[in-house]
């Protein structure tokens, strides 16, 4: 099987090697990662300026691509240009911090699956709870039997997985639980400051998201322990509102004016 693994937090990054390691003695393995930290940037590409892919070599006689680009760039990247056959399967992580809820939409892990999605391979996004983690090695053990599940089963073209770890050991974790995204109102706000120079400058933050005691919605998956699984596509179209839409009129509106 061919592996290819990318990640948001740079291709030093601990969560990818512990991947590395678990799948680099049964299958052939490609890192192609950016060069620096991109977290939270999204499915952002770079159109303005040219990309550069780095040979990088590590110590243990680790080997990759460094992009100076985003996620998604990588993903593009390795698939148009640097690897001579389509990966199988593209895993993104292990990125350190839970990816659930309105997190999706600005995880640069989470759109480096998705980018492979698009890109006719099988992506799978990975995360592991809390900032401060210790079982990246038990979490790329559950990946690399995910991965040899999900490669005998298949994907739809245009979705992907979102998993959650909990930062446990795996014979701690209560289970795999397959989990819907958890969406609602976040509680955001923006703190208004200045610096020495008197000028005002603002700091983005919110409250953490609520997810309830739901198992199905992934946050309260991973708040009771479980692995979270969550299919996510690629295809954003609300089809519960699409045939309302169609009824209300537009078509006659006049746009002449």
């Amino acid at each position: 099987m061919n592996v290819l693994l990318t990640n948001d937090d740079g291709i030093h990054a601990q969560g990818l090697w512990a991947l590395y390691n678990r799948f680099v003695d049964v299958h052939h393995v490609s890192v192609v990662a950016p060069d620096r930290e991109r977290s939270a940037i999204g499915h952002a590409i770079t159109l303005n300026q040219p990309l550069r892919a780095i040979r990088v070599y590590l110590n243990g006689g680790y080997s990759g691509y460094a992009v100076n680009g985003t996620p998604a760039d990588c993903i593009k990247l390795a698939i148009a240009e640097i690897l001579p056959a389509r990966p199988d399967v593209v895993v993104a992580g292990i990125n350190p911090g839970a990816n659930v809820g309105a997190n999706l939409n600005y995880s640069g892990t989470v759109a480096a699956a998705k980018e492979a999605a698009l890109g006719g391979a099988i992506g799978i996004a990975v995360s592991i709870e809390g900032q401060n983690t210790d079982y990246y090695d038990d979490a790329a053990l559950f990946v690399a039997q995910l991965c040899d599940t999900v490669c005998t089963k298949g994907l739809p073209f245009g979705t992907f997985l979102n998993v959650n770890i909990p930062n446990r050991p795996l014979k701690e974790i209560a289970g795999v639980q397959i989990s819907r995204q958890g969406v609602g109102l976040l509680s955001e706000y923006v703190e208004k400051r200045l610096d020495p120079r008197h000028r005002i400058y603002y700091w983005q933050g919110r409250d953490m998201q609520s997810f309830g005691a739901d198992p199905e919605i992934d946050g309260a998956a991973l708040g009771q322990n479980f692995i979270s699984i969550t299919p996510i596509k690629c295809d954003m179209t609300d089809y519960r509102l699409l045939e309302d839409l169609r009824n209300w009129g537009l078509k006659k509106m006049n746009i002449d004016d």
